[in-house]
């Protein structure tokens, strides 16, 4: 290993040391030898009563690239008087449509009144999308996220102007930032769990001498070679993903399976897997910089659109302070809590499905 790369590899240990709860989901950092992150050729088989409907390809365009990003649809057995979802991942290492697949199936087959059909779609540069080597940043993702709103060609673009977005994490975030825009126009919108602040940002601050270190990490995990080196070294390994689920984005560790660290690893292996925990880990996809923000956020869309808040019984402690913020913040139609931490989507499904099923009906309701 080259001296310079040395010296970044030590520097991104020293980062990597503080044993504290951070809020984003995979990454309060225990030790210094781990982080999390991954992905696989194909997604695995869902569980049969997971199962979507229909999955494919959707091609975003970004500086005349074209990306392919995975989908996947659950589609109601009856289909009169349905309204549309899209869910997105948390952003993390590990960020996969498959998180939302129980919640989406729950909601989907409660044929009353109305009905739903939930569309999950996975990040660029996570889950089962490519992986090209971006500059990832907060922007390129809400980008992403309006394009895929407004394409007329994109996965969601029959929705007949009523669609819901349900987010967790930065994701939620970055779609309350495009709302207040006046980029996307969501029927409504399910912030679970969400996020703001990226690991190292939120434990060591963005004064101009952090930021360089930042710079001088990302820059090396995206190089070749040397990048890959120190990606393995600080996330992609089995046994640093099951302490991070077990410690703080699962509530209760015997929920923690076998199968799950397996696929998560799996993420942490496709090409490119490493460019966007680039940017997440140093606060490049942070939407934005202080919990003032944060809750300007939400306020801009007081009147726009309902906005349900699902915080969580056990969230880490630093995370749970920026939920609680949000509760009775303007621009907050409904503030609930269930039990998880950092993935309670995934944790608790059912739990999750039921709040945000009261809230549709609720929302699309009053729309009527």
């Amino acid at each position: 290993m080259p001296l310079a790369g040395a010296a970044a590899a030590a520097a991104a240990v020293a980062f990597l040391s503080p044993a504290v709860a951070v809020s984003s989901r995979a990454l309060p950092l225990r030790r210094p030898r781990h982080l999390v992150l991954r992905a696989v050729a194909s997604p695995p088989a869902s569980k049969p009563d997971a199962a979507p409907s229909k999955t494919g390809k959707w091609q975003w365009e970004f500086e005349n690239q074209p990306v392919n990003i995975y989908y996947e649809e659950h589609e109601p057995e009856i289909a009169e008087n349905v309204k549309n979802i899209l869910m997105i991942p948390t952003i993390s290492d590990v960020s996969t449509v498959e998180e939302w697949r129980m919640v989406a199936k729950d909601i989907v087959r409660r044929n009353k009144e109305l009905g739903y059909r939930a569309t999950i779609v996975d990040w660029p540069g996570l889950g089962y999308s490519d992986r090209p080597s971006l500059n990832y940043n907060a922007d390129v993702m809400e980008s992403f996220l309006v394009q895929l709103m407004n394409s007329p060609n994109s996965p969601v673009a029959n929705a007949d102007g009523e669609l819901a977005i349900v987010g967790g994490g930065h994701a939620a975030t970055i779609a309350v930032r495009a709302a207040g825009k006046g980029l996307i126009r969501p029927s409504a919108v399910a912030a679970v769990a969400p996020t703001w602040a990226g690991p190292l940002p939120i434990v060591f601050g963005r004064g101009s001498d952090m930021e360089t270190r930042y710079g001088l990490l990302r820059g090396t995990l995206r190089a070749p070679g040397i990048g890959w080196m120190m990606y393995n070294v600080l996330v992609s390994n089995e046994k640093s993903i099951q302490s991070q689920y077990k410690s703080h984005v699962y509530a209760n560790p015997e929920n923690v399976t076998p199968d799950i660290i397996e696929s998560r690893y799996e993420l942490t292996k496709r090409k490119g897997a490493r460019f966007v925990p680039a940017a997440f880990l140093t606060g490049l996809l942070d939407p934005v910089q202080s919990r003032e923000e944060f809750l300007q956020l939400f306020a801009k869309l007081e009147g726009d659109a309902p906005v349900l808040i699902v915080s969580t019984l056990n969230a880490p402690k630093r995370s749970k302070a920026e939920m609680e913020a949000l509760r009775g913040a303007k621009g907050v139609t409904k503030f609930v809590e269930v039990p998880g931490a950092l993935l309670p989507q995934e944790e608790y499904p059912l739990a999750v499905a039921e709040e945000l099923y009261k809230f549709l009906q609720e929302s699309f309701s009053a729309r009527r």
